[in-house]
């Protein structure tokens, strides 16, 4: 796969940049219950192929992906749980 047919899959899927699985998954699930034969006006065989191939290029991409799970990049992806982090001991905003 190449980074042209990567960002071509999330083109046809409608995708952002940055995506979860769970967005990965709803957004392909939605188009193709839009497009698929069987729902009637919106039937598009020809769509459905490019959807379900988009899909394959991403999910190839995602579950050959290297996750970090060091301590910097959990904070930069639960920014809730950073800021806890930062001001647990503030007066204000902590229990003390």
């Amino acid at each position: 796969m190449t980074h042209e047919e990567l960002n071509e899959a999330l083109s046809v899927l409608g995708l952002p940049r940055r995506a979860t699985l769970r967005m990965i998954k709803s957004r392909h699930r939605e188009l193709v219950r839009r497009y698929h034969p069987d729902s009637g006006e919106g039937s598009d065989p020809e769509r459905i192929r490019a959807i379900n191939a988009a899909y394959k290029v991403i999910r190839d991409y995602v579950d050959d992906y290297r996750y970090s799970f060091a301590e910097d990049e959990f904070y930069e992806q639960n920014p809730d749980e950073r800021l806890r982090r930062q001001f647990a001991d503030a007066p204000l905003w902590g229990s003390k």
